[in-house]
């Protein structure tokens, strides 16, 4: 295994997030959820695609039957495979915004929301199923962010960045229980955003002004931190045909003299193994 980073596309996102494989095209989507932007990049052939949406963006994921599920400032949006655009739930918020989402291993949509303000108990994270039925998991969270779930699928993953801890909840028949904490970070090593799960079940983390991505064991134990040119690191994801390769999303937002790689796609080529991940059944 490597920690040896590459550029694989050098960007200027505002805030780079979201990395996710989409192993029937075998392309890495990726989004700039500020700059309303959805990206797409084949590391077989070095192209690349751009897409703007209405509105803010905070994930994307394809789906079962062909097209892409889209979490969106004002609710969950379906992009078809011939490019039209429909809502599958419609719930805008003022002042609040999408952000990070993931799928469960039953292909349901876990999706995550924040105040712009970032205000504790702004935000929720919940469970969408794929006729567009919504059920609120959790409703006091400031920065929903990094969902992911063991390799058993019997334990999910969860961030709630402004707390600066990594929790694990017990999981069955898409219910969770018995939070508890995996592992906190430090203050001197920023903030924990998204996560990503690999097939030894441990725990990838990106590190918002922290300028690295962590490795956590199932234990809570730290074993691994790839380190970055760039301080505001967003979300990780394996990628590639064998799931080896580990893409990592960047921002620039706020800096007021950003380092010339801030909010470019990095990629680290066999960091380790990922787990592959079903799309939406929506």
């Amino acid at each position: 295994m490597t920690t040896s980073y590459e550029v694989a596309v050098r960007a200027e996102a505002e805030l780079g997030e979201g990395p996710t494989w989409d192993a029937a095209t075998g392309r890495l989507l990726w989004i700039d959820i500020l700059g309303s932007r959805l990206h797409t990049y084949d590391p077989a052939t070095v192209r690349r695609s751009v897409r703007r949406t209405e509105q803010h963006i905070g994930a994307v994921k394809p789906r079962a039957g062909g097209g892409l599920v889209l979490n969106l400032r004002d609710g969950i949006g379906l992009l078809d495979p011939d490019g039209g655009f429909r809502w599958l739930h419609h719930e805008p918020v003022p002042g609040r915004r999408a952000n990070d989402a993931a799928v469960a291993p039953d292909g349901t949509l876990w999706t995550g929301t924040m105040r712009y303000d970032e205000a504790p108990g702004g935000g929720t994270l919940s469970r969408v199923t794929g006729d567009g039925s919504v059920d609120v998991v959790l409703d006091d969270v400031a920065v929903s962010n990094g969902t992911g779930w063991s390799p058993d699928g019997r334990l999910m993953y969860y961030i709630d960045s402004p707390t600066r801890r990594i929790d694990v909840f017990d999981h069955a028949d898409g219910r969770i229980t018995g939070r508890r904490t995996l592992a906190e970070i430090e203050e001197s090593a920023g903030f924990p955003d998204g996560l990503t799960v690999d097939a030894q079940g441990c725990v990838w983390v990106a590190l918002w002004q922290g300028a690295a991505v962590r490795r956590y064991t199932p234990d809570g134990e730290l074993d691994r931190v790839i380190e970055l040119p760039v301080p505001l690191v967003t979300a990780c994801a394996f990628g590639g045909a064998d799931l080896s390769d580990l893409y990592i999303t960047t921002a620039r937002v706020g800096l007021t003299e950003p380092p010339a790689l801030a909010g470019s796609l990095f990629v680290v080529p066999g960091a380790g193994n990922g787990l592959a991940h079903p799309p939406f059944a929506g």
